[in-house]
């Protein structure tokens, strides 16, 4: 071998050491196909290089870098190439060498080597791990014999090479990517989280389900619906010959359904979905085969699962050749997931708020059909005690005093019933204007003093000169204060004391009913404003009641942009304190 020869031949290795140390220094993929390409023309000497990668969603070999000498990247229109050197190259795993393509008997005949006058060209596959990636191709137009066998060796040694650091900085990127779009979709669920729990309506939550599954897919409309069971006499469960369907309540597409429509679960799409726990894509489907009755290109059916049992189904159809992917359908599996949350606080929003109106709606009526017979009973009871119906014995009074005292209870339970009815269902109103509180501090006062005198308890009433107009509900205050006297006259012993104070501090006017009785032990402050609630100390159970007055009174004060507190100790007594808002605060007088 000549001296010329082994320089030759030692450049060429410098060389190929040179540029093959560049590789890997960079795992963006752009940056690193646009390297090996000019990698490539260096070591050759070509006058253009073009590098192709296999498109993993249509299989096809794309131009993913072209270059010239110059490192100049060329334009789309100017890839002039021979495609059946690169598709020989990728079959055959070899690389190919055509010193005149126009006079190669492989390639001459081919229109692409006539027409755009190709002459040098060489082409090696981009091979890792027993995969073709793709193919680097380089030519020379003007010239015939630019390449030689050697030429060709370094290529495909470089295009080995090469083949790593590109499927390194494609997994790279790939990662990449997955994990952006993963980013991206946790954010995105959070907007739809967001969304969703903002609402316990659920034909909103089913709606607001559909809207994003519809909006992030390729689907041009879908249906939400939900599993029930129909009653045996329910004519549709009769037309239907089953008890068990699919009611579809929302629907997007080019005609919306005017009421739900109900499929039975031997539908063959919801029976699949059913006996398979999974999701169904299907293709090419008619609107009988359809779930919702729409035909489509394709049609995705995802079943809602709650606590591992089928729920419900979301249902998108797409139009015109338009396919869903995977990514689609793992999109939409974990929005059912989210949904399935939201639609089970829905309907138990649904269940309570039901279960509040039958309340409601039984407590209206106790309550009326309780007042007509009362108040017969207590008119009988009047005229009996006026001896209207003859003399009555000592004993007979008695009797009709425990009749009166028990009407009176009876009376108190009944209004205590309707005035939480009344807050509840948000039906009690709340005629709020400005008032002096004195005036009603000295009704309530006036009303209670009999019990109190009865009890030789001491009154105490301390109201600041400077007390300006409260505004509120004068008549529903009254009740508030009257069952926290009375409550102080009741858990007060013989003797005891109640002071009542009132002062105004900021922009309310602060009432507090202090009393030297029985106190609340720790464990019953915690549920001191339960309704029906009751200590189980003797002292307290001797004494009429039923529970709710601190329950009507926190309500009302809270209704009326007030706050109630209170202190107490077991055997000392207790202070209850609550804000009204002042009137000249509200600019009401």
């Amino acid at each position: 071998m000549s001296n010329q020869l082994i320089e030759r031949q030692e450049a060429r290795l410098a060389a190929l050491y040179e540029v093959s140390s560049q590789l890997g220094k960079t795992l963006d993929l752009g940056e690193v196909l646009n390297q090996v390409m000019d990698s490539i023309i260096q070591l050759t000497g070509a006058e253009r290089g073009f590098l192709m990668l296999y498109d993993n969603e249509n299989g096809r070999l794309q131009t993913r870098a072209a270059r010239n000498f110059d490192q100049e990247t060329i334009e789309e229109d100017a890839v002039n190439i021979s495609y059946t050197v690169i598709d020989r190259a990728v079959k055959s795993g070899e690389g190919i060498l055509s010193s005149n393509a126009q006079e190669d008997a492989r390639f001459s005949d081919q229109t692409s080597v006539v027409g755009y006058q190709l002459r040098s060209i060489m082409c090696a596959p981009l091979r890792v791990r027993g995969t073709t990636l793709g193919a680097v191709y380089v030519d020379n137009r003007l010239f015939s014999g630019v390449f030689e066998k050697d030429d060709l060796g370094l290529l495909v040694t470089f295009a080995n090479q090469a083949a790593i650091a590109i499927e390194n900085a494609r997994l790279f990127t790939q990662t990449d990517q997955a994990l952006a779009r993963r980013v991206e979709e946790l954010s995105l669920f959070q907007r739809i989280d967001q969304q969703l729990n903002r609402s316990l309506d659920l034909n909103q939550v089913l709606s607001l389900s559909l809207n994003w599954a519809i909006a992030l897919t390729n689907a041009a409309g879908g249906s939400i619906g939900l599993f029930e069971e129909l009653d045996s006499e329910d004519a549709e469960a009769a037309k239907l010959g089953t008890r068990q369907v699919l009611r579809l309540m929302v629907f997007r597409g080019e005609e919306d359904h005017s009421e739900s429509r109900l499929v039975p679960l031997g539908h063959p799409i919801v029976r699949q979905i059913m006996q398979e726990k999974r999701s169904v894509l299907s293709r090419d489907v008619t609107a009988e085969e359809s779930v919702d009755g729409t035909p489509a290109n394709v049609q995705l059916a995802v079943p809602i699962v709650q606590e591992g049992e089928i729920t419900g189904l979301i249902t998108l159809e797409t139009q015109q050749n338009v396919e869903i992917n995977r990514e689609d359908t793992a999109f939409v599996e974990r929005l059912a997931d989210r949904a399935a949350v939201a639609i089970k606080n829905a309907k138990l929003y649904e269940a309570i708020h039901a279960a509040n109106k039958a309340k409601s709606d039984f407590i209206s009526l106790v309550a009326h059909e309780l007042r007509v017979p009362m108040t017969s009973i207590k008119g009988y009871t009047d005229l009996m005690n006026a001896g209207l119906a003859g003399p009555l014995s000592d004993q007979q009074k008695q009797f009709l005093e425990v009749i009166r005292r028990n009407l009176i209870r009876m009376s108190s339970l009944i209004s205590d019933l309707s005035d939480i009815n009344h807050i509840e269902s948000g039906r009690m109103k709340f005629d709020r204007k400005p008032f002096d509180l004195r005036e009603v501090v000295a009704d309530v006062a006036d009303s209670l003093r009999e019990r109190i005198t009865t009890r030789q308890q001491s009154l105490h009433i301390d109201i600041e000169d400077e007390l300006p107009l409260v505004f509120a509900d004068a008549a529903r205050m009254g009740q508030v204060i009257s069952n926290l006297m009375s409550n102080a006259n009741k858990y007060t012993p013989e003797g005891g004391e109640i002071v009542v104070r009132a002062w105004p501090n900021g922009r309310s006017a602060y009432v507090s009913i202090q009393d030297n009785g029985l106190g609340i032990s720790e464990e019953d402050q915690q549920k001191l404003f339960t309704q029906f609630f009751r200590a189980e100390d003797k002292a307290v159970r001797e004494q009429p009641g039923w529970g709710l007055g601190l329950s009507i009174v926190r309500r009302m004060v809270e209704a009326q942009d007030g706050e109630i507190t209170f202190e107490s100790e077991l055997g000392a007594g207790s202070t209850f304190t609550f804000t009204i808002p002042l009137a000249k605060m509200e600019g009401s007088g």
